[in-house]
């Protein structure tokens, strides 16, 4: 299939190769004047803005809200069960207790 490719761009490549048609040109501007294209971004930047004070504000109101605390569960017996000590010390590698 590659080779069917090939021969084929090197086929128009002899016969002159691809012609250009400026007709064919494809326009990215929907004929928008600079005037209307910078009311546009204002227009955007403006909603940008409001969208972003909006977001803080309900982002400062969900976290200063009280959250519930729970009581701390009974220490089960059976949660920790240690067999042998872990090589730095009595605790997890991440439990900090206060020895008295």
């Amino acid at each position: 299939m590659s080779s069917a490719i090939v021969r084929s761009t090197l086929r128009t490549a002899f016969r002159g190769g691809a012609r250009f048609n400026p007709a064919s040109r494809r326009s990215f501007s929907a004929g928008a004047s600079a005037e209307e294209e910078a009311r546009e971004a204002s227009k955007w930047e403006k909603i940008t803005y409001v969208g972003i004070v909006a977001c803080s504000i309900l982002a400062v109101v969900n976290l200063s809200k009280g959250h519930p605390h729970f009581e701390e569960p009974p220490a089960y017996p059976y949660l920790h069960i240690r067999n042998k000590e872990f090589p730095w010390g009595p605790d997890g590698l991440f439990e900090v207790k206060e020895h008295h």
